[in-house]
């Protein structure tokens, strides 16, 4: 090889060119690459006669030999470079972005040591001195950087005891957020406002940490209602009873519960919990279990001040305050409507409305819950839950449709009957009755095909979710 020295000066420039030009996503093909350099340039050092435990054997020729130590050296840190990239592809596919710190920690020992072998095997130099020398230096910068090594080591452990991971979304010490890096001094949160939370390592591995992310198919929600003392507990664990089952995104297992979690002798608190199976359906979710809340307690008779109650209605004037097709009606036609609806109540699971049929009434859910499912194929796919205030059986009202879903009761409930004739009697009288319904009926029949288009393993959290929810 007449050559060899050039020749190994010329791998080491193709090796950076090779990491150049890979791109960073195919890991494999650069580590292989910088494996396979790093062999060839030892066996054109050993072809030489060069070794790296040695000095170089020419020190008559001071140019040759000069080559030939930088080659040496270079040698050491090129082996410390391919082990570290080896070991942090291992460290990638076992732990993912989380093993970069330890990756990071690890190059650095592996450097040293190289830098140290350098100068033992090639340069000849006193290790032992050095070590000494270094040893001391050692102390005094840990001294002076306690905190900062604090962090590191902190960092360290957090990484391999993995108590959270990027994209996981935390509490540390009441700061809650998304995590959205690790390095080596700290821990950087997104908070849900939006600005960036850094908590130092050390902080977050002393601290109290809940991770909302573990386990990853469950993840609790819950509200809290405070009711007046006066009121017998038993109506208000009810009424929030039926707000859980009135919620088709809570899971089934764990079961959701209700609880008392606090009294005084003015008022008790109760909680209402459960669990849902994505982190970004718990804020949505959690909307809605209030708003059944209020629904169900209003239905149960439930009244935070009696004392501002200025409007003493009955329960189906009350309702028809809050049934959207009806909210164009006056007050006295709504007063004359409410003395005409009849009350009907109806156990649990009993079908008040089947697919293609059609009703003589409208009717309007008082108490309870029902659900509603659309046929696809051979089975039927539930759509939606329905609570207080909302109505069924409004097909045929503007043409001769029947229904396209199946109505039946999840609990016992009551529900108030209006004669078809009476309401097409205001849809005649009042145009924004009319537009309401046809709204209505449109948003529906479009969500219905919406779902039967979805994927099965999709449809529990698509937008279908609020067909019927929206309170007509």
């Amino acid at each position: 090889m007449p050559y060899p020295l050039l020749l190994g000066a010329f791998l080491l420039l193709l090796d950076l060119l090779l990491w150049r030009a890979i791109p960073v996503e195919r890991r494999n093909w650069r580590t292989a690459a910088r494996v396979v350099a790093f062999l060839l340039f030892t066996g054109v050092l050993l072809s030489a006669g060069i070794s790296p435990l040695q000095p170089p054997p020419w020190p008559e020729d001071l140019a040759r030999n000069l080559l030939a130590t930088v080659l040496e050296i270079t040698w050491w840190l090129f082996a410390a470079r391919t082990l570290t990239v080896v070991i942090g592809l291992m460290l990638i596919a076992r732990s993912g972005h989380t093993g970069r710190l330890l990756q990071d920690v690890l190059g650095a020992v592996i450097f040293l040591v190289a830098i140290v072998a350098a100068a033992a095997y090639v340069m000849q130099l006193p290790v032992k001195g050095l070590l000494a020398t270094s040893g001391v230096m050692a102390i005094v910068i840990g001294l002076a950087l306690q905190s900062t090594l604090s962090d590191v080591f902190s960092g360290i452990v957090l990484n391999t005891t993995r108590p959270y991971q990027i994209d996981d979304w935390i509490s540390i010490d009441g700061t809650e957020g998304k995590v959205i890096d690790i390095d080596w001094r700290a821990t950087r949160l997104l908070t849900g406002n939006g600005s960036m939370a850094v908590i130092p390592n050390s902080v977050a591995a002393k601290a109290k940490l809940l991770n909302f992310s573990r386990p990853n198919d469950v993840h609790g929600v819950s509200i809290s209602v405070v009711v007046p003392a006066s009121v017998r507990p038993r109506k208000v664990l009810d009424a929030l009873e039926k707000t859980l089952q009135g919620s088709s995104a809570l899971l089934a297992v764990p079961k959701p519960k209700a609880t008392i979690k606090a009294s005084t002798l003015e008022s008790v608190e109760y909680e209402a919990s459960g669990f849902v199976a994505a982190m970004d359906q718990k804020t949505t979710v959690r909307n809605q279990m209030f708003d059944l809340a209020h629904r169900h307690l209003v239905a149960a008779g439930v009244i935070w001040n009696p004392e501002n109650d200025t409007r003493p209605w009955s329960r189906q004037r009350s309702l028809l305050e809050d049934v959207r097709i009806f909210r164009a009606l006056s007050s006295e036609e709504k007063d004359s409507l409410s003395q005409r609806m009849i009350a009907v109540e109806y156990p649990a699971d009993q079908v008040i409305l089947g697919v293609d049929e059609a009703s003589d009434h409208v009717l309007v859910i008082g108490t309870g819950v029902v659900s509603a499912a659309v046929h696809d194929g051979e089975k039927l796919l539930e759509a939606g839950r329905m609570g207080p205030g909302e109505v069924l059986g409004v097909e045929g009202l503007l043409d001769e449709a029947t229904s396209a879903a199946e109505f039946r009761t999840l609990t016992s409930c009551l529900l108030y009957r209006i004669d078809k004739a009476e309401v097409k009697q205001c849809l005649e009288q009042r145009h924004e009755v009319k537009d309401a319904l046809g709204k209505l009926q449109s948003v529906r029949e479009q969500n219905s095909q919406s779902l039967l288009l979805q994927k099965p393993a999709a449809i529990k959290k698509g937008g279908f979710l609020n067909w019927l929810q929206r309170k007509p």
